[in-house]
């Protein structure tokens, strides 16, 4: 491909070899292309559709042009030709091993995890606590991003090799690995459940909801499930107010216009990022903290920075508004984070429906046995998809080396 030296394998968490499959797909040799790209990513279906493309960042046309490969689009490409043509079929002579493994979450780490320890031998087993799986790629991403029909076609083939999915079970963490439990190993990625909140007066009226309480409950109905009057969380004729300026505030954005919200406007406490395609602060081959915008911002957002959160205000027990002020943040004399000092006057946004997008908080682990191991957001916190499936891959050569030394 003539990079000189490419970076995109470097910034990719999964060590992609972009440059090889995509050789492969110029040449026209789609299913070269597809077991190079499946070599070191196990669902390119996934990636190919919501990751953030750090490989696109760090490609050398963009250091140049600022238009790279088109490394997404082409991953989602090669896998839907590979399903199509039948490249993909499941494999059944996997040899055994007679270990037992158990995986508790059914995300994108513990997917990755199933997937490689089924493919090594060992009889895997995940759990999930929800009634399908897939973690947040089917109950935190929109379908208008992810089609669920995406995991469930993959969920089908992994059960075809083997791996044995339980839906509807929450298992105590505190007991995993004790004497007399039937697994060999465990392996944990439950992600990071807490979402992180905002305790400012008002919070307990009705209509601030987390910004999962919104998508999870909007990719259920899409699926067919029934809620209450009462239970339904929904933007139609509201005006929508998302704290948060991060992905999951866009993916509010998006959903709350397909539900026929009246506006949305979305705030963020800390400043502008950078405009344009280049952040001086932390340059090429690195990732760009720079300013994005979504197709869901596209379709209509009024977008506000450095606003800090004062209060939810309301009537008869529900939402009519929220008290923000605009902030500044001034260089802290003693060195570390920079102290937030009052700019603005204090207004009202008028808001009948408010979404935390936050973030979440990092899980905490009690002191498990030798035979435990916990992988992706729930042993990082809260990262990208490709970082999750890249923790559950290590996570899974972790499992085998202490397996294999135990025999």
């Amino acid at each position: 491909m003539d990079c000189g030296v490419p970076f995109c394998h470097w910034a990719c968490p999964l060590g992609n070899k972009a440059p090889e499959w995509n050789d492969a797909l110029y040449k026209g040799d789609w299913e070269l292309a597809y077991r190079l790209l499946n070599s070191t990513n196990p669902f390119p279906e996934f990636t190919g559709r919501i990751c953030p493309a750090l490989c696109e960042k760090a490609c050398v046309l963009n250091r140049f042009n600022h238009e790279p490969t088109t490394n997404r689009e082409d991953e989602a490409a090669i896998t839907e030709m590979a399903f199509q043509e039948g490249f993909i079929t499941p494999k059944t002579d996997i040899e055994r091993n007679g270990k037992k493994v158990a995986v508790i979450g059914a995300g994108p780490a513990g997917l990755a995890a199933a997937n490689d320890l089924n493919l090594m031998g060992y009889s895997v087993t995940v759990f999930e606590k929800n009634e399908a799986a897939g973690g947040l790629l089917r109950y935190g991403i929109p379908n208008f991003k992810l089609n669920k029909a995406i995991i469930d076609r993959r969920i089908r083939l992994l059960e075809a090799e083997g791996i044995e999915f339980r839906y509807g079970e929450a298992i105590d963490l505190v007991s995993l690995g004790s004497p007399g439990t039937s697994y060999d190993a465990y392996v944990i990625a439950t992600g990071t459940p807490t979402a992180r909140d905002l305790k400012a007066p008002g919070r307990e009226l009705k209509g601030v909801h987390f910004a999962l309480e919104l998508l999870s409950q909007q990719n259920r109905v899409l699926a067919g499930m029934e809620f209450s009057k009462d239970e339904r969380v929904t933007a139609k004729g509201k005006d929508v107010l998302v704290i948060g300026g991060g992905d999951t505030g866009s993916d509010c954005i998006g959903t709350a216009h397909r539900q026929g919200c009246k506006s949305v406007t979305q705030i963020e406490i800390m400043p502008k990022p950078v405009e344009g395609p280049e952040d001086p602060q932390n340059p090429w081959p690195n990732w760009p903290r720079t300013l994005k915008t979504t197709s869901s911002h596209e379709e209509g957002c009024t977008r506000r920075w450095n606003i800090n959160t004062l209060e939810f205000l309301g009537e008869n027990g529900k939402l009519t508004g929220v008290k923000v002020q605009e902030i500044d943040w001034k260089p802290n004399p003693e060195g570390g984070r920079p102290i937030m000092v009052e700019k603005g006057k204090p207004e009202i946004i008028k808001a009948e429906l408010v979404l935390l997008a936050m973030g979440f908080l990092k899980p905490e682990h009690p002191e498990y046995r030798e035979n435990v191991f916990v992988c992706g957001d729930s042993a990082n916190g809260a990262s990208l998809v490709v970082r999750a499936m890249a923790s559950g891959k290590q996570t899974a050569q972790k499992v085998d080396k202490f397996l294999t030394s135990h025999l």
